[in-house]
């Protein structure tokens, strides 16, 4: 049994890592800036949440104190939180480091350094952050998941149009698959303190599919009655889908398949 810090503990990947963590029998803590009030959905009997933010700092020091690997599943999407996004990893590892935490793995995304599109630069910047901790690191990138590709066909679909994107696959995998691999990245041994290392390793989901297919299964699955039109994606994203580097040539680490985890959670799409 180890103890472990999982900032962003009650996001869609924390909250399933939270969730893995509690059953193999691990001391969980959990840094999120809102903490869940006991009984919701995002809150897991047996964990104890401490309200935090990386980008002041504000908390964190509570939230390590004792763990012995700090887990990162913070998003910052969209506008502060994006630009402050490398910055409160920094900010994080930092507290860590003086707490005396033996590790630190962080969630990122599948060849984040090689798009120009301003939220996966952050990831990389994030990445960089942590190749340069004095702690042991791993980073842990992850292609799409399931969800992000449902929610494009779900918002095409309201004006009965679902959109698939010329050219473009997808090796999508499930928040609960991810949320594994963190954790397996996190109770693995580690060298010493004074070997301090870091790594990288890439997850990708079960299969590859073209967007169009996919596109036909969620209809199929949802019902929907909408038209599936493909579409060019401009920018520095459609250029990055299109060069195939949201794919791995790695063996697939998910075990879950998009149409499984649609059938999952048909209610909720």
């Amino acid at each position: 049994m180890i103890t472990l810090c999982v900032a962003g503990g009650t996001g869609q990947v924390g909250g399933e890592l939270v969730r893995l963590a509690l059953s193999a029998g691990h001391q969980v803590s959990v840094l999120s800036r809102n903490v869940p009030p006991v009984g919701s959905a995002k809150h897991h009997d047996g964990a104890t949440y401490f309200a935090g933010d990386v980008t002041s700092g504000d908390g964190l020091a509570a939230a390590v104190a004792g763990a012995d690997v700090v887990i990162d599943c913070l998003e910052g999407q969209f506008g502060k939180a994006q630009k402050q996004f490398a910055d409160g990893g920094g900010r994080l590892l930092a507290a860590a480091h003086l707490a005396g935490v033996q590790k630190a793995v962080a969630l990122s995304i599948i060849n984040c350094d090689l798009s120009s599109f301003s939220y996966y630069a952050s990831k990389a910047a994030k990445e960089r952050i942590y190749a340069e901790s004095p702690l042991q690191t791993e980073v842990v990138r992850a292609t799409q998941f399931h969800g992000l590709v449902a929610k494009i066909f779900a918002a095409g679909a309201r004006v009965g149009l679902i959109p698939a994107f010329k050219a473009v696959r997808f090796q999508s995998i499930a928040p609960a698959d991810v949320a594994a691999a963190l954790l397996e990245a996190a109770v693995a041994e580690s060298p010493g303190k004074s070997h301090a290392e870091h790594h990288v390793v890439t997850i990708a989901g079960p299969e590859t599919l073209t967007m169009r297919e996919m596109a036909e299964s969620w209809k199929s699955v949802v019902g929907s009655r909408g038209r599936i039109i493909e579409l060019p994606l401009p920018g520095p994203m459609g250029d990055f889908l299109r060069a195939g580097h949201n794919l791995s040539s790695e063996q697939p680490y998910g075990t879950e398949t998009f149409v499984s985890w649609l059938e999952k959670h048909r209610e909720s799409l």
